[in-house]
């Protein structure tokens, strides 16, 4: 087989799907190789700058040498020394330093490896979080506003996936949506929580940095705090090994996955819905949903959904694992899997997002349809509205429910047996025992006096509770989203 050219080569390796066919550019870059090696080099830029503000000899030159080449990274010089070396930090020390020579002695000065590994992963992680919320805020704020526009539409409710009381589309709805503000809610919460791990040193001692500004402990104690302020965040782990505890990757991997369960369930209820032809995902002009059967619509929307949903929910099962066996202050065997990890649980999250979004944005509501099926199953639901207005223009409530009892197993049978239409309120018209009640039967069955409160609770949950968390989002709610794929 011929050797593939420079054209050929990046089709003749895998390549994660989850960047080269779903998630979002922002998204890739958030963990690509030149904002991790550059977020390596800005770290490296706050510790001399806060070294030399507390009195070690370090030259505004240095200072602005390491400024200057800050993107400026020659990644094939880099692959080589790791090569050499077989250490992914030393190999960017030395090619930092070989384009800041003024600078090279300074560089990484008293710090370990997991200094520039940890708290790039901890930035990485901040700012994977600030991508995800916005995004969810959109899908929460195009569900809130189909809830408003359907929150009177009345549906047949389903429990165990069998006909139950009457809510509404917009109802419904809600409960998606309160899922999924709990999970706005759980991101926030994470992204909040991490702190950084800061200037500690090899085994979390701070050993090293208290040797440089000899016993000084203020002076570490103002460094790791200087530094934690640059990189932009507002508390430090007051004590580490020589990593950040790895119970930090269980609980930003545990909100993602809650995510992912969130969605899923949606996404699971939007098929089933399709399936009765009441509600479907948006569908494009031609677009093919089967090779064989031309008239098909498939959701593959809300099944691509659930298919990654299901990958982001067994992620978390990783820093489970990698958290239970770090032996004593730390174990390398973290680092291969938190390169997979941590990366595929944003990148999937990414993606079921802007699918979701793209969903929400274009569900389609087919009132007949969902007429239809009530007018199938709520006659049998209005036998006790039957009976209690019998009995108010003075019947016999066991008389009644005996007659009922008879005219609704016909009708049972008719459906059942002879799919046939429901005829219970045929059947009732039909019987004079009936006759004090046949001018009620109309609104008897009206659907939107079986629906309760489900309207003034939608308005209620979207004003109270939706509306107001979705404030800090205002300005990124931006326009509707298409999908590549």
């Amino acid at each position: 087989m011929a050797t593939p050219g420079a054209e050929e080569d990046v089709l003749s390796r895998y390549r994660s799907p989850l960047v080269s066919r779903y998630a979002s550019p922002e998204m890739g870059f958030n963990f690509s190789e030149r904002k991790k090696f550059g977020t390596w080099r800005r770290l490296w830029l706050y510790l001399a700058q806060a070294e030399k503000s507390l009195g070690l000899p370090i030259t505004d030159e240095q200072i602005k040498e390491m400024e200057a080449n800050l993107d400026n990274i020659d990644f094939k010089m880099a692959a080589e020394e790791e090569k050499k070396l077989r250490h992914d930090v030393m190999a960017h020390v030395h090619t930092f330093a070989h384009c800041c020579p003024k600078a090279a002695a300074i560089i990484h000065l008293g710090a370990t490896s997991c200094y520039v590994g940890d708290n790039t992963d901890l930035i990485v992680l901040r700012d994977g979080f600030n991508l995800l919320l916005p995004k969810l805020a959109r899908v929460i704020s195009r569900l809130a506003d189909f809830a408003e526009k359907y929150a009177d539409l009345p549906t047949l409710g389903f429990t165990h996936y069998q006909p139950a009381q009457l809510t509404t589309v917009g109802k419904r709805c809600c409960l998606w949506i309160q899922d999924l503000c709990m999970d706005l809610q759980n991101l926030e919460r994470a992204r909040d929580d991490l702190r950084f791990r800061g200037v500690k040193g090899t085994t979390g001692t701070q050993a090293s940095f208290l040797q440089l500004f000899e016993g000084d402990h203020s002076k570490v104690e103002e460094l790791d705090r200087l530094v934690t302020a640059k990189a932009g965040f507002k508390r430090s782990y007051m004590v580490t090994g020589q990593t950040y505890s790895r119970k930090v990757d269980i609980e930003v991997l545990s909100v993602l996955a809650s995510l992912g369960a969130s969605i899923h369930k949606i996404c699971t209820d939007i098929r089933l819905l399709a399936n009765l032809k009441e509600i479907e995902e948006p569908f494009e002009k031609d677009q093919i949903g089967s090779s064989a059967m031309p008239y098909k619509r498939n959701p593959m929307r809300s099944e691509r959904c659930c298919s990654l949903a299901r990958h982001l929910m067994t992620l978390v099962l990783d820093p489970l694992q990698t958290a239970s066996v770090q032996w004593f202050e730390r174990t390398l065997d973290d680092s291969a899997n938190r390169r997979v990890c941590l990366a595929e649980a944003f990148l999937t999250a990414d993606i079921i997002l802007s699918t979701l979004q793209n969903i929400s944005e274009g569900l389609v509501v087919y009132p007949k349809v969902i007429e239809r099926r009530i007018r199938q199953e709520l006659p049998f639901m209005a036998t006790e509205n039957i009976i209690m207005a019998m009995v108010k223009a003075g019947g016999n409530r066991q008389d009644c429910h005996e007659k009922i009892r008879v005219l609704s197993q016909q009708a049972a049978a008719v459906v059942k047996q002879e799919g046939g239409d429901n005829d219970f309120i045929a059947r009732v018209r039909a019987d004079s025992y009936f006759s004090p009640i046949h001018k009620q039967l109309e609104t008897l069955l009206d659907p939107s006096s079986f629906t309760g409160r489900a309207p003034q609770q939608v308005a209620k949950f979207l004003k109270e509770e939706v509306r107001p968390a979705l404030v800090p989002y205002q300005s990124k709610m931006g326009g509707k989203i298409e999908l590549a794929l």
